[in-house]
């Protein structure tokens, strides 16, 4: 009977942990998203919501060859924190990568535009760094970042 109820408790106890992540989750989604809408609206941007979190500004949807999540590409972009603080930038010659080895924010979002084309990419921490930050600690846990990206290349 006891090893009954240890195996019991152990379930319960699991099961209360998912639930907080999950809460935590969700709490940190409406959060990201509350701070994303803000960003907009302050900007004047028309922004297009995914599904995911996500929101694209397409400024230019560019007209060469169209790209997915598993292609090469070469790409120019400026990452801030939505207070403006530049975190990161490529060359103006841009960079190559393939999408699967980027944040999911890119992966998803850099294929809403044709090769030549440029705009913003509103990433939700979950789909950029999420509750660890950035390896270097550059980006905090818990972060939205903003991206403007143009795309130069489909490999």
């Amino acid at each position: 009977m006891t090893y009954l109820f240890k195996i019991a408790s152990l379930f319960a106890i699991l099961f209360f942990v998912s639930c907080n992540k999950e809460e935590d989750a969700s709490a940190q989604a409406a959060a990201d998203d509350a701070i994303i809408q803000e960003y907009i609206n302050d900007h004047g941007l028309n922004a297009t919501a995914t599904g995911s979190g996500l929101y694209v500004v397409i400024d230019n949807p560019g007209f060469g060859a169209s790209c997915n999540e598993n292609s090469d590409v070469k790409v120019a972009y400026t990452g801030y924190f939505t207070d403006g603080i530049n975190f990161d930038q490529s060359p103006a010659s841009g960079i190559t990568f393939n999408l699967q080895g980027v944040i999911r924010g890119w992966t998803e979002g850099i294929p809403h535009f044709n090769e030549g084309g440029s705009g913003t990419l509103l990433i939700p921490s979950a789909l950029g760094y999420g509750t660890s930050g950035s390896a270097s600690g550059s980006i905090p846990p818990n972060t939205v970042l903003v991206f403007d990206v143009e795309l130069i290349d489909v490999l």
